[in-house]
């Protein structure tokens, strides 16, 4: 694929975490940016547009260039995108939260790099910073270990696993889950964790559900704890 000969810049717009209103968690000059492109890449059209409407663009929406990257997109159709780059800036949104951190837009920036197109982060909300900044847990020493497996007794011996890291590196494990898979990530670290873990549970963070609790395994099991379909982030500390 040829050199790009005037390449605009790409631009990692945030958004909320959930339904709640833009500006409470989005900064002014970040809305102001989103409002002034035109192209944007997009994990969810349909989500996309309805955010960007909130944003300040409502009733121009039609008019706007979208292109959708989501876990299905294969290499070469993110290869694809480079031309996007052509004079013009583009938006890259996920779902929720950060672009590109566990998010597929993350293949847009690589390819960014690779063609010396300038990434620009915008600040927004970070579900796994949040959880962690609220948990009381180790915030000098943590690993994000994303999606763990859905099979319980796979499952269970990652657990296993990653709370001996822990204790042995004094490390947090941040883990995340599909929201419907919640209560059975919940079951699970109750029945495998040591009594003496601590574990944090934050759920609908920054909204006015938002409920953040951080408990030993010992003491979430006499809870009887459900975290229902909610966007969630577990952190454990051995």
């Amino acid at each position: 694929m040829s050199k790009l000969t005037n390449p605009g810049k790409l631009f990692l717009i945030p958004t909320p975490l959930g339904g709640n209103d833009p500006a409470e968690v989005i900064p002014g000059h970040v809305l102001e940016t989103a409002c002034g492109l035109h192209c944007f890449v997009v994990e969810e059209l349909r989500t996309a547009r309805r955010f960007l409407s909130a944003y300040g663009l409502r009733g121009q929406i039609d008019a706007l260039d979208f292109h959708v990257l989501n876990e299905h997109t294969a290499p070469e159709e993110v290869e694809a995108l480079l031309p996007l780059f052509e004079g013009q800036d583009v938006g890259l949104m996920s779902e929720a939260g950060l672009p590109a951190v566990a998010d597929p837009g993350a293949a847009l920036v690589a390819l960014c790099h690779r063609h010396d197109i300038e990434v620009v982060p915008l600040v927004g909300p970070s579900s796994l910073l949040l959880a962690l900044m609220s948990s009381g847990l180790n915030g000098q020493s943590f690993a994000f270990r994303g999606y763990i497996p859905a099979k319980s007794e796979e499952r269970r011996a990652a657990l296993r696993e990653l709370e001996k890291q822990s204790r042995a590196m004094k490390q947090s494990q941040i883990l995340i889950e599909t929201p419907y898979r919640n209560d059975a990530l919940l079951s699970d670290m109750l029945q495998t964790l040591s009594p003496a873990t601590r574990l944090c549970v934050a759920a609908d963070l920054t909204l006015p559900t938002q409920d953040v609790a951080t408990k030993t395994v010992s003491e979430w099991r006499r809870c009887s704890a459900t975290v229902g379909k909610r966007p969630c982030v577990f952190i454990l500390l051995a």
